[in-house]
């Protein structure tokens, strides 16, 4: 019974150690591609989370024409694995968005280094 518990429990907190180690890649480290890279964790973790919101033990594919009739009640959600496929669309644009920018303040300061970017300010 207590296994049954961990291995239901155990992709949530593969999730949150993959939130953990997102947050504080973003949070302290200096290089941008640093934190792209924890910014691409975080995205990671919200899939994985999607992805297990949706598993259902036994369930079967919502196309599946020929499955037998005690599975409609024991149907797996299609939103779900829609909303994930639609976050990878988000997170490869959003990526490519953030090196995009990062290339461009390389070539105006010659660093990644947060602490030496922030001249900026006026």
């Amino acid at each position: 019974m207590n296994g049954d518990i961990i291995a239901i429990n155990f992709p949530f907190i593969i999730v949150a150690l993959l939130l953990a180690l997102g947050f504080y890649t973003i949070g302290f480290k200096k290089n941008l591609i640093k934190v792209v890279i924890g910014v691409e964790i975080l995205e990671g973790a919200v899939n994985m989370f999607l992805v297990a919101l949706g598993y259902v033990k036994g369930g079967y594919a919502p196309i599946y024409t020929l499955a037998p009739k005690k599975a409609v009640g024991n149907m797996v959600l299609p939103t779900p694995q829609a909303l994930t496929l639609t976050s990878i669309v988000i997170g490869v644009a959003v990526s490519a968005l953030m090196l995009a920018f990062a290339v461009n303040i390389y070539r105006h300061y010659g660093t990644l280094d947060v602490t030496k970017i922030r001249r900026l300010r006026g």
